[in-house]
């Protein structure tokens, strides 16, 4: 038996609202996340909230007393980089079941939720994985030594 238009949009309604709901009580949890990582060189740590803003900065063990000021802006920089993308990450991973749950739109493409455009180059597709940022990081921990290494030769 067929279902006629007003119970298809009864359907359709209810599971219009469901979504909503779904994608409500998803953003209050993401509301108070946050991420914490430590620069790889332990000098810095960095709290990263659930919009990517940097929500707390700590400096460890008195490491960073001994770094001319760009290592340790480079440490702050690679810690909070990689707590955007873990960030990042860990909204893909709340929301993508809600993207995928929703049912294609006649007209639309029928894809999932486009996380590159969203996100930028912060997030590169599926890993956790800074992917970008550690070579970035790397290239700037290598100029900072050349820098030092200039420094000290003139």
């Amino acid at each position: 038996m067929r279902e006629s238009m007003e119970e298809r949009i009864a359907k359709a309604t209810a599971e219009l609202r469901a979504t909503e709901a779904a994608v409500a009580r998803t953003e209050a949890e993401l509301r108070h996340a946050s991420v914490t990582v430590v620069a790889r060189d332990r000098s810095v740590k960095v709290t990263v909230g659930p919009q990517g803003e940097l929500t707390g900065l700590e400096f460890l063990d008195g490491r960073y007393g001994n770094q001319e000021a760009k290592q340790l802006a480079a440490a702050i920089l690679e810690a909070a980089d990689r707590g955007r993308a873990q960030m990042a990450q860990q909204v893909v991973e709340a929301f993508e079941p809600l993207a995928r749950s929703i049912p294609p739109v006649p007209g639309a493409d029928g894809s999932s939720a486009d996380w590159e455009r969203i996100f930028g180059s912060l997030f590169s597709g599926g890993a956790a994985d800074p992917g970008p940022y550690r070579s970035r990081g790397d290239r700037l921990r290598d100029e900072i030594d050349e820098d030092a290494e200039a420094e000290r030769g003139r």
